[in-house]
């Protein structure tokens, strides 16, 4: 069957499908000398190199459909470096700035369940191409796959010691080894079965527990999402751990497929979103890194963020969901942190690119620094900015798209102007929907663009309030 290439589609970050449906090696081999051509045509007059980086996680065959990118790239004329082994997507955008490398092309469904692979084209200064490059490779597509005359080389290379080293050269590397080894910290890591396994311990050495570091391409059954209902193994081993050691701080981290998103879990088995850690790293870069620049929040973060920005004096950027725009708005300005409300972070001081080991890094030396348990810690920030709040978001699945496009259409024409029982008092439509309500609560409305969900998230001044802002959003819905 030949392929069609108007169904290929990327979307926020990357292109994703199901093995074997909608991605397939067939596919891949028109996907990927595309947008090989669309890296040459944009980049090579900056960088003058004809290499691209081809690496791969930890998915059913990624390694084999990794060896596929490679074939087809190397064939139409550019030199490919293919990666020994799976690594974290961000070390493959680190390996392609330090390498002066066109860009990367990476294999990872990111934190889908285990059905779905995908490709993440990254450029040569070390994060996402913007969306108008991806249209520029599905423009092109119907063209077919390019021609050279001369086939490029094809060499490896091992990703981890580059980016590791680098890493490591951010944070008090020998503190974080100090705490852990004298007992003042244990640290736990849940790599979901994913591309961070053994990340740490390169880090840190072998004393980070870490959990599902075995290769399961079904993820358990579940998804490397770092989402509590995929934690219930952490959350017990935490437990076990401090009712036997009672003393020293503990601390869970948890990093999704592909490692660039990061939760946590406080010593108490409390899940600990970005919206919990992302003010916690503001306040430690500002007090004890001495950073300074731009925040960059997404439209569903914490309204705690912009107060710990304020605390320290830093401007506030707010962008709609998804970290391409925070990308973006790092490749222009001086940025101290961006951060998205999935567990996304990226930093200034780094490549414009979201990276849940440096973000693991930042949060330890947060733990090590302060000497305080992360619920402390933002409880101690609460307190400092007068600002108390609880979050919460669901994902509803909808009947239909027409259910989807019903839901919207009601949106544009019947606006919201009360919802459970509180006026609204102000709608932002950067993404969404976001309701701002008198109690100064806000409830934000988001149709995925793919598929019939809809995204609720609240931040209210109680979780009991936040639950019952969302029940309210569901009856609406339903």
């Amino acid at each position: 069957m030949p392929v069609v290439a108007s169904s290929i589609k990327f979307g926020t970050d990357g292109w994703r499908g199901v093995i074997g449906e909608e991605f397939t090696f067939e596919r891949l081999a028109l996907v990927a000398p595309v947008a090989a051509k669309v890296l040459y045509d944009t980049y090579y007059s900056t960088v003058g190199s004809r290499t691209i980086i081809v690496g791969y996680d930890r998915r059913f065959m990624a390694e084999d459909f990794a060896r596929a990118v490679a074939d087809a790239v190397t064939a139409v004329g550019f030199d490919v470096l293919l990666s020994e082994t799976f690594a974290p997507t961000p070390a493959f955008s680190w390996a392609a700035k330090e390498l002066n490398a066109l860009g990367a092309l990476v294999i990872t469904a990111s934190h889908n369940p285990g059905a779905y692979l995908g490709l993440k084209v990254k450029g040569y200064f070390g994060g996402s191409v913007p969306p108008e490059f991806t249209k520029e490779i599905e423009a092109l597509l119907p063209q077919g796959v390019p021609t050279a005359a001369t086939p490029g080389k094809l060499d490896k290379f091992d990703p981890w010691p580059s980016y590791t080293t680098g890493l490591q050269g951010k944070v008090d590397i020998a503190k974080i080894r100090e705490a852990i080894a004298s007992g003042k910290l244990a640290v736990f890591a849940d790599v979901m079965h994913g591309a961070a396994a053994g990340g740490l311990a390169r880090l840190l050495g072998d004393q980070v527990k870490e959990l599902n570091s075995n290769r399961d391409p079904l993820f358990g059954g579940g998804a490397p999402e770092p989402l509590p209902k995929y934690l219930s193994k952490l959350f017990e081993v935490i437990k076990n751990h401090r009712e036997t050691n009672k003393s020293g701080l503990t601390v869970g981290l948890v990093f999704d497929g592909d490692c660039d998103r990061i939760a946590a879990v406080d010593q108490d088995a409390n899940f600990l979103s970005s919206q919990i850690l992302i003010p916690i790293l503001i306040d430690h870069l500002t007090l004890r890194r001495g950073f300074t620049g731009e925040i960059i929040k997404t439209v569903s973060g914490s309204d705690l963020i912009p107060r710990v920005a304020a605390l320290h004096n830093l401007s506030l950027f707010e962008t709609p969901v998804g970290y391409k725009y925070i990308a973006d708005r790092m490749l222009v300005s001086q940025v101290l942190l961006g951060g998205e409300e999935s567990g996304g972070i990226g930093y200034g001081s780094h490549i414009p690119e979201r990276d849940a080991l440096l973000s693991a890094l930042y949060v330890l030396e947060a733990i090590v620094e302060s000497g305080r348990d992360l619920s402390e810690y933002y409880s101690d920030l609460q307190q400092q900015t007068g600002f108390n709040s609880a979050y919460d978001r669901i994902d509803l699945p909808l009947a239909s798209m027409d259910v989807r496009s019903r839901l919207l259409q009601q949106l544009q024409t019947q606006p919201l102007t009360e919802i459970a029982g509180k006026a609204v008092i102000d709608c932002q439509t950067i993404d969404g929907y976001k309701f701002r309500l008198a109690d100064n609560s806000w409830l934000m409305i988001r149709f995925s663009g793919t598929e019939p969900v809809l995204r609720l998230y609240c931040e209210a001044a109680t979780i009991e309030q936040v639950h019952k802002t969302l029940d309210w959003a569901r009856q609406w819905a339903e």
